[in-house]
């Protein structure tokens, strides 16, 4: 008797349980089972690929936060739960390979790069040239972020190892805040007026060395920005790792910023000469460096005259003061 006609029937209070458990025990009425969780991926020992921990896979659940993810040269370390990490480096002929990894806060793995993540407005890019090919500084309006800034003050710390250039680490740290200034000024030679409002200020020496290992892959941070030269991949000038923060309806939170000159390959100077011999300004790289700290990303090919291009030319101090393009992006940061 089905439980409809029993009940038509008013049948007695036991025979209405014995039909409810023989519905709730046949097939079409069994209980839903909780689905299992799903298993643990298996990630194998050593250096990972994108392909090996792909978009959408868990970083907790397979194990991978603290392990080194790489592309097309660049690396890092898949971060805790809740924040991304990207890699940027200047380059000696303009050619770009860094790439951004982001751990949401459920664990799930997002990648974006440098070729298709960064908006860019005025773009007209063109195939990569020369710099005479390309708009004047002040023509170009080109310009990529890389959705994150810093909200409060960028605090700064410079490393106590050797510095680019052999000079005194005194020196150093002033081309160092000159080219952090010229970001947060927005020194131009356009006639364009200072109105971003960002901030940073310089703490003091220390022990701690750039969370950049010498093959330009990111570590782990640690919680201070450094600033510091050393051993870097062979096509690396100088790199930049920043980690930051999802901001619910705005850019991310910058949580660190590190940069690191490779002095291992590249000579530097603080002040080019027609006989520089291939050294590359410190300034005008720590310029760009900042831009990168601050949120800018790479001006593509076609735009070799601004700041932001990635590569800031041997004995060429250009990259001092920002084109057009460059400060239009940190307006639209700051």
């Amino acid at each position: 008797m089905s439980i409809k006609s029993c009940v038509m029937n008013r049948c007695s209070t036991a025979a209405l349980l014995v039909a409810s458990l023989a519905l709730l025990t046949s097939g079409a009425g069994a209980p839903v089972r909780a689905e299992r969780a799903a298993p643990a991926c298996v990630l194998a020992p050593g250096e990972l690929t994108v392909d090996d921990l792909p978009a959408g896979s868990s970083a907790t659940r397979c194990g991978a936060v603290g392990r080194l993810v790489t592309h097309g040269g660049a690396g890092l370390t898949v971060p805790e739960p809740g924040t991304k990490v990207s890699v940027d480096a200047l380059t000696t002929d303009g050619s770009t390979h860094g790439f951004s990894l982001e751990v949401a806060t459920d664990g799930t793995v997002s990648y974006a790069y440098d070729d298709d993540t960064h908006t860019a407005a005025g773009d007209d890019s063109r195939p990569a040239g020369n710099r005479s090919d390309a708009p004047a500084p002040c023509a170009d309006t080109a310009y990529a972020v890389a959705d994150r800034k810093e909200y409060g003050i960028y605090q700064w710390f410079i490393g106590d190892g050797p510095q680019p250039g052999d000079l005194p680490r005194r020196e150093v740290r002033r081309a160092f805040e000159e080219g952090i200034l010229a970001i947060i000024r927005g020194r131009n030679d356009c006639g364009l007026d200072d109105t971003i409002k960002a901030r940073a200020r310089f703490l003091a020496g220390t022990g701690h060395e750039a969370g950049i290992d010498h093959r330009a892959h990111c570590t782990a941070r640690d919680g201070l920005n450094v600033w510091d030269a050393g051993d870097l991949s062979a096509d690396s000038v100088a790199t930049t790792c920043s980690w930051s923060r999802t901001v619910r309806h705005g850019p991310d939170r910058l949580l660190e910023a590190d940069v690191r000159f490779n002095i291992h390959d590249y000579r530097f100077t603080n002040s080019p000469s027609g006989a520089c011999d291939g050294a590359y300004d410190i300034r005008s790289v720590a310029t760009h460096e900042a831009g990168h700290v601050f949120g800018l990303g790479h001006a593509g090919p076609g735009h070799e005259n601004l700041t932001m291009y990635p590569s800031s030319f041997a004995c060429s101090t250009t990259a001092r003061t920002l084109g057009r393009g460059d400060v239009l992006g940190l307006r639209s940061l700051y």
